[in-house]
């Protein structure tokens, strides 16, 4: 009895983490407007503090699988939580201070956190449901939290923030800092208390990247989370660019029509958390995969003509809008329910039987969510090429074909 206590223990433990990571990581998005009215950036300046979380994955992704394999998920994750602590004093110095460069800083400390954090989060969930149906639904259940935790966001800095002027600056938004940091604070002493029973690793060694390798369904894997980045990013973002350039849609409303994005992932996650038990990682992924890309080829060749009402959320002001949109636009946000358990469903299928070198694949796992930068610049780049906004959506488009092939054939683990 008292073990099973341990064990739920543990789960809340990264259950909370997961929620945190999510927190942490879409600060940056509503902190863009901010940081452009303050240092007058541009607007590819004021998005690099979300790209230097993405670009610490690629630095931080498998050192972090072999921090683990040295110190143990624990340890690994207390680590974590120190240097986002640093990262979250750096961004509260930022402000005080007027310097661009140290919110730069403190952005890419932020991401080395939740690149360390994810690494032990999701794969200890895989573990303490014992991989299969129950590892994966209390991945899906964490990253129903995690949502949650990016809506979170947006109500808090909306309401911190309101409407930005010319004297608005990261110190308006600097509760919402104080917040993640009591979070980090709180989450450390907690986790310092909480006995978890961890998987055996072997030492620390590069070899452990090439066996992880060795497996095909984990490299496909890899490969697959690399490739979902466009499919679960490139579609939102793309989205307001759309309703903004081709539409004429104001940008204040077309971020909050693409708000319900991320709230149909919160919905997708939670349905994928309460059947995940009963339901393969491999059926539910190879569902959505199809789903996905009926309603991206639908968004793409749908005429403009065909308007449907599209609910919007004004989180600063808890209300609800609803806009005339093209049909496809309604589509591209159906998406996000298709996404949301296409994370934890892929991690899944590709960690399943790799005992020993599952640290070391976790790791790798982190690398590719650098794939979020690469798979939206390809997008943009296909923009810039034909000028056609909804046309470059065959990315995502041809990534979702590739997630399906991954969950009908290449997640087949070759070896034991």
């Amino acid at each position: 009895m008292a073990q099973q206590a341990k064990q739920w223990a543990a789960i809340i433990m990264m259950i909370a983490l997961f929620a945190m990571i999510a927190f942490v990581t879409n600060l940056c998005s509503p902190m863009a407007v901010i940081v452009q009215n303050q240092f007058g950036a541009t607007e590819l300046e004021s998005q690099i503090g979300n790209y230097a979380n993405f670009i610490a994955y690629l630095v931080m992704g498998i050192p972090s699988g072999m921090l683990i394999v040295k110190f143990g998920y624990k340890k690994t994750a207390l680590i974590a939580l120190g240097v986002g602590i640093v990262g979250m004093l750096l961004e509260l110095l930022s402000g005080s201070m007027g310097s661009y460069l140290i919110y730069l800083l403190g952005a890419f400390v932020s991401g080395f956190c939740m690149c360390m954090l994810n690494t032990v989060v999701n794969p200890m969930l895989n573990v303490l449901g014992g991989g299969g149906n129950t590892g994966n639904q209390l991945i899906q259940i964490g990253g129903a939290f995690n949502s949650a935790a990016a809506v979170a966001v947006y109500i808090i800095l909306g309401a911190l923030i309101g409407e930005v002027t010319k004297e608005t600056g990261i110190a308006d938004a600097a509760p919402a800092m104080y917040i993640a940091l009591a979070i980090f604070v709180l989450a450390a002493v907690v986790l310092f208390f909480t006995k978890i029973e961890e998987p055996k690793q072997e030492p620390v060694k590069m070899e452990l990247v090439k066996g992880a390798l060795s497996y095909r369904h984990f490299a496909l894997g890899a490969l697959a989370i690399f490739l979902y980045m466009s499919v679960e990013v490139g579609t939102p973002t793309y989205m307001i660019k759309y309703l903004i350039g081709e539409v004429g849609i104001s940008a204040g409303v077309a971020s909050l029509i693409a708000a319900v994005y991320w709230f149909a992932m919160f919905i997708g996650r939670s349905v994928g958390g309460s059947i995940g038990g009963k339901v393969s990682s491999r059926a539910m992924v190879s569902t959505v995969a199809v789903a996905a890309i009926a309603l991206l080829a639908f968004g793409i060749l749908s005429p403009a003509s065909w308007t449907v009402n599209v609910p919007g959320v004004d989180w600063a002001n808890l209300s609800m809008i609803w806009v005339e949109v093209p049909i496809g636009v309604a589509a591209f946000i159906c998406v996000g329910l298709c996404t949301s358990v296409m994370w934890g469903g892929i991690f899944n299928m590709a960690v399943e039987g790799l005992g020993k070198y599952t640290a070391a694949a976790s790791g790798i796992f982190m690398t590719m969510v650098f794939g979020c930068a690469v798979m939206v610049a390809v997008q943009a780049f296909v923009i810039d090429v034909t000028g056609s906004i909804l046309g470059s959506y065959i990315i995502p488009l041809i990534c979702a074909g590739y997630i399906l092939f991954y969950a009908l054939i290449g997640s087949k683990p070759a070896k034991k």
